[in-house]
């Protein structure tokens, strides 16, 4: 062995190999976009996580650049306050759902209504589309799921799935499956191709549901101010996070992009985020003084979008250098 070579031996004995870090948590705040559209009752990235929806409670939906935090397009059609919006995979359709009772599906280029679906009873709580964008599904509080077929002149929808006894306030879809979360206090999942219902019951009306990214966990949030981890496939009680407030307001919870962290609205103006597996508080990112209405995770990167009151605020993982730091640079 040449002297070169023992030198990066017992360079490499003498230095083990750092040590992977630990996950990072978007504690920066990067900037604050006033969306000028009333209060702010949802807000959600697009597919890639370059732009951003906000849904206002002045009728509009409004489209967003991520990173330069400036209005590209405003969509108006609704008759009442916009309460969720979605974006296809390929950014070129929207849907959204209202307090108008309606759904409505958007062309992103011109801004114009493609279709106008009616048929929900009551208030629209949550939309979203398939991951082909071929089918919108819609919860209301008339306690439905409805499917749309996006492709279709039929205004009617082709199922409805009217399990919930009380309002539908959340819906996220994964690939054959289909989970909601109703006031009922249950968990469904449907599992649209073995056309299979499971139902997990938590003792309280639940806000918001979600998939982990793996797809092997659940996560509610409900009025009992508690988040709940569940195991899919059998309903096991995986993890139960609390310490934020939620008694009488529709807030969002969601999973860090790599599953790592669990996060949730409070009505205490905080991002509460915990360490998925240990269940420790890992952040109490200091929104402002108002609630928390909504939040959004960047599908891949460490970034968060939060909604309070009539602004959306964009945090990260570092600092952004400005004009200033980067000349001084």
């Amino acid at each position: 062995m040449d002297k070169y070579s023992q030198l990066k031996l017992s360079y490499v004995m003498a230095f083990p190999q750092p040590r992977p870090q630990a996950p990072q948590l978007p504690r920066n705040l990067l900037r604050t976009i006033d969306c000028q559209q009333g209060a702010v009752r949802a807000v959600r990235f697009n597919a890639d996580g370059n732009y951003l929806l906000s849904c206002g409670s002045d009728k509009s939906l409004k489209l967003w650049s991520v990173s330069r935090g400036t209005l590209l397009k405003t969509y108006s059609g609704h008759g009442y306050e916009v309460l969720d919006a979605d974006g296809s995979y390929d950014n070129s359709q929207l849907c959204s759902c209202s307090s108008d009772k309606t759904v409505i599906l958007w062309d992103v280029a011109t801004g114009q209504v493609t279709r106008k679906l009616r048929g929900h009873a009551g208030k629209v709580n949550c939309v979203q589309f398939n991951e082909e964008a071929t089918v919108i599904l819609s919860g209301s509080i008339d306690g439905t799921v409805r499917c749309w077929d996006t492709r279709s002149r039929r205004f009617e929808p082709i199922q409805v799935l009217d399990e919930a006894r009380d309002s539908v306030s959340s819906l996220k879809v994964a690939q054959h499956e289909l989970l909601t979360g109703s006031v009922d206090g249950r968990v469904r999942r449907y599992d649209l191709r073995m056309g299979q219902l499971h139902v997990d019951f938590i003792n309280s009306p639940i806000t918001c549901v979600c998939f982990s990214q793996d797809g092997q966990c659940t996560l509610s949030s409900t009025l009992d101010s508690t988040v709940r981890l569940l195991d899919k496939s059998t309903g096991e009680m995986l993890g139960e996070y609390t310490g934020h407030k939620m008694k009488g307001y529709k807030l969002d919870c969601c999973l860090s992009s790599k599953d790592t962290h669990v996060l949730s609205c409070s009505e205490d103006g905080h991002v509460y985020c915990w360490d998925l597996v240990e269940g420790s508080l890992s952040l109490k990112l200091p929104v402002g003084k108002a609630v928390v209405q909504s939040l959004s995770f960047h599908p891949t990167e460490t970034c968060l979008l939060t909604a309070m009151e009539g602004r959306v605020q964009v945090w990260g993982l570092e600092p952004e250098e400005t004009e200033d730091d980067s000349m001084a640079a």
